[in-house]
């Protein structure tokens, strides 16, 4: 069942070459950063080029649902009229998060320091997802949380009246949980601290900064030391958001398997604690080269022109890079099964807690094409059949988790039978605008009659 309506069972069917211009849409991460920042700024923040994905409307729906006016100026363009930070209303209904992951964790930060009553839920999937990472940290500022066994959703958050300011290091790589704690900061007198031992996106650190709170990072043995002030005014930004590498990483991955395939992907956002994936794929062969690269709204944006790559070979991915590139490792596995050799893939638990198990997701959807895939708990390695050597022919299950989903669509472009996925639903959670935007390549995806 998709997270909004009935199942959409879709066909992928090897196609002639994709060649065109892919305009894919605003950064998710940068979204969702915009419409919560703006709630917690005073005055209004314009936001051009949003994702208008359900994840990311959702979002919106909840800053209103905690007194923000969120307005819907046509065209990606937005408005947000904050209340300031520690404005935020109670709630009168629950907030509903649908799918994002993202969104229910960050809001949850943001308002765990302020005293009021909030209750989550999500999807079938986002309520199957751990939220103890969140909680945990939040309860150190004083906020108290009941859910239902296991740390799930539908839960309850009680803000905490009179927060204290936290030293905390993250656990496992993961820009979620540092980003709850930042936000939670924003509300409590005095420095909270974040450490990660692993570099994770930075884009709450830089668009704090850009809505001018005092925030400081610094490189140490233990790792990024990330120092917020609280209590700041923030002032309200116009935001232009930067094209999103997880969604450009759909086309472009396409392109290089798809024979005399050749797509410009412009306006891709660079940051380098993203863009691990296109660092990947040059490294096995790609012919993907940036042009035009460029700096705007304080992140390095540049156009990506991907070619088709036939003589692709499989590598070891440094596992450091993995919270730079941890949602496109599903699509790299495709690309991997058109590689000579073998693509191994190390330290990526993270990959179990997403959406869906995704490491489990490709590896039975994989070998159901006639690809080898091994797996442990944090590691997986795809064996790679050439070109034009992946029997493809199988039904996948997205299990609800739209990369799951849009992957195996891009296995079945260049794979020798197509390629059918039970539920194409929740790719509109994050790339609305997936199946025009790839068939005005070139691309086969058809919705199955029925």
């Amino acid at each position: 069942m998709s997270s909004h309506g009935a199942p959409i069972p879709m066909t992928s069917t090897a196609c002639g070459p994709l060649t065109g211009v892919a305009e894919v849409p605003g950064d998710k991460s940068i979204s969702h950063r915009s419409l919560i920042l703006g709630a917690m700024a005073v005055g209004e923040t314009t936001i051009n080029g949003l994702l208008e994905g359900q994840d990311v409307l959702d979002t919106a729906k909840a800053m209103r649902a905690f007194g923000a006016e969120v307005t819907d100026h046509g065209g990606g363009s937005w408005s947000v009229q904050g209340v300031g930070v520690g404005g935020f209303a109670e709630p009168e209904n629950v907030i509903d998060c649908g799918n994002s992951g993202t969104g229910v964790r960050l809001i949850m930060g943001a308002m765990a320091t302020s005293p009021i009553t909030a209750t989550f839920t999500g999807d079938a999937s986002l309520n199957g997802r751990p939220m103890a990472r969140i909680t945990d940290p939040l309860a150190l500022f004083g906020c108290q949380s009941v859910g239902r066994k296991g740390g799930r959703l539908p839960m309850t958050l009680v803000g905490a009246a009179d927060p204290v300011p936290v030293r905390y290091e993250v656990p496992v790589p993961s820009a979620q949980v540092k980003s709850a704690v930042l936000l939670a900061g924003l509300n409590t007198p005095g420095q909270t601290v974040v450490i990660e031992a692993e570099a994770t996106r930075d884009h709450t650190e830089r668009m704090l900064a850009g809505f001018g709170a005092e925030v400081s990072v610094e490189q140490t043995d233990a790792g990024r030391v990330i120092t917020l002030t609280g209590q700041p005014e923030l002032k309200p930004q116009h935001i232009d958001v930067p094209r999103d590498p997880s969604s450009a990483a759909f086309p472009v991955c396409a392109a290089l398997i798809v024979p005399g395939s050749d797509v410009l992907v412009p306006g891709i956002g660079l940051n380098p604690t993203r863009a691990g994936v296109f660092t990947t794929l040059r490294e096995m062969g790609a012919d993907l080269t940036y042009e035009n690269e460029r700096e705007e709204g304080g992140e390095p944006v540049a156009d990506l022109r991907a070619r088709f790559s036939p003589d692709l070979k499989g590598i070891e991915v440094p596992p450091e890079r993995a919270a730079s590139m941890i949602d496109e490792y599903p699509v790299l596995s495709v690309v991997a099964a058109f590689a000579e050799g073998q693509t191994v893939m190390r330290g990526v638990k993270e990959l179990r807690v997403k959406e869906s198990d995704r490491i489990d997701a490709m590896a039975t959807g994989l070998l159901a094409n006639g690809i080898e895939v091994e797996d442990g708990p944090d590691w997986w390695i795809v064996t790679g059949r050439g070109h034009g050597e992946v029997p493809g022919g199988a039904i996948c299950a997205s299990h609800l988790d739209h990369r799951i989903a849009m992957s195996f669509m891009i296995l079945g472009m260049a794979s020798q039978k197509p390629v059918q996925l039970d539920d194409g639903g929740p790719i509109a959670t994050s790339f609305p605008i997936f199946e025009p935007l790839m068939q005005q390549l070139g691309a086969q995806v058809t919705r199955n009659a029925g």
